[in-house]
């Protein structure tokens, strides 16, 4: 149980901080169509896991 939770700790970093942060990173880079760009920060920042639902939307909204 121990190794576990050792294995388990740098993917909830990896998915809590740095995620978010590529996201971002990623969408700033980015061209969307209209205000895309906006809500897709908030949904990064705002929604738990929204890191993860931007780099399964994005890829059909960029232009």
């Amino acid at each position: 149980m121990g190794v576990f939770i050792l294995l388990l700790i740098p993917f909830a970093i990896f998915l809590g901080l740095l995620l978010p942060i590529i996201a971002i990173i990623d969408i700033l880079k980015s061209k969307f169509q209209g205000n895309d760009n906006i809500l897709m920060i908030l949904i990064v920042i705002f929604i738990p896991f929204g890191a993860i639902l931007y780099f399964v939307i994005a890829p059909s909204r960029k232009i």
